[in-house]
């Protein structure tokens, strides 16, 4: 019997096959958990969003895949209306989702503009709070939401930029809802994974020295895979973590714990 056995739950923020919410999506499955999803709302008439997501999915038996503009709090609202309607209750909410505007990421911090600053803090971490928000009503007592997050947000990571601002939010955001979201029974916590090649990470400036130094300077000398965060992330979910919550759990091959780069190869003896 999988670890997550007779639950249900839902999967924010899957772009394509590559995405780390695909591979948590996958590693829930296959630990039983009964699953729907929600797409970026399309503006033409091909539907591409909805038809990626459809694809990426139709072997993981979704029970609900729906548009949901988290921007848009009447969207959230609908979105989750509609999960209640088809899945009843549900035990968990897996938030991966984050977003800044190009122009506004490559650059400086401090040269972001006004409105990209607001776009990213609003979809990178104000919109934590309103699924987490809409969702409320329909979590099961002892449910568990799950945001992923990234260590740029605690420490500067170069060409990280104004997504750092935004993640430091998120976690603090996480630590918030955890400390109100306990009173009901539910639980919240965020992963902080090392980096990963996906579509989001191609935004990132400098990113395969990133690569790089994590596996030249992570105590396990080594990159991470998004089934790594799979992994982690079903744990958060499953009864095993019933008294975590308001942790950043960092996945980064213990990259996060280093002062500075790894100089020796060896132990002394």
């Amino acid at each position: 019997m999988g670890l997550l056995a007779g639950k249900r739950g839902i999967v924010m923020g899957i772009a394509n096959e590559r995405s780390i919410a695909t591979a948590v999506a996958r590693t829930l499955h296959r630990e039983g958990a009964g699953l729907g999803f929600s797409f970026l709302p399309d503006t033409g008439e091909r539907k591409r969003n909805e038809a990626r997501v459809r694809q990426v999915t139709e072997d993981l038996n979704p029970a609900i895949v729906a548009s949901c503009d988290v921007t848009t709090d009447t969207d959230i609202e609908a979105f989750f209306a509609q999960v209640h309607e088809t899945m009843g209750s549900i035990d968990f909410l897996v938030h991966s989702i984050a977003y800044a505007p190009t122009e506004d990421l490559k650059g400086p911090t401090y040269m972001a503009s006004r409105a990209g600053f607001a776009t990213a803090m609003d979809i990178s971490c104000y919109s934590l709070l309103a699924v987490a928000r809409a969702a409320r009503p329909y979590m099961n007592k002892g449910g568990a939401i799950v945001a992923m997050t990234y260590f740029g947000g605690e420490k500067v990571m170069p060409g990280y930029n104004l997504m750092g601002v935004c993640k430091a939010a998120l976690d603090a955001a996480v630590r918030y809802a955890a400390a109100e979201l306990g009173l009901e029974g539910l639980r919240v916590n965020a992963i902080s994974a090392g980096p990963v090649k996906t579509l989001a990470a191609s935004a990132v400036g400098d990113f395969k020295k990133m690569l790089g130094l994590y596996e030249q300077s992570s105590p396990l000398r080594s990159n991470i895979t998004a089934d790594d965060v799979g992994a982690a992330t079903a744990f958060l979910l499953s009864d095993y973590a019933r008294m975590t919550t308001g942790e950043i759990l960092h996945v980064d091959a213990g990259y996060h714990i280093m002062g500075t780069a790894q100089y020796s190869e060896t132990n002394p003896s």
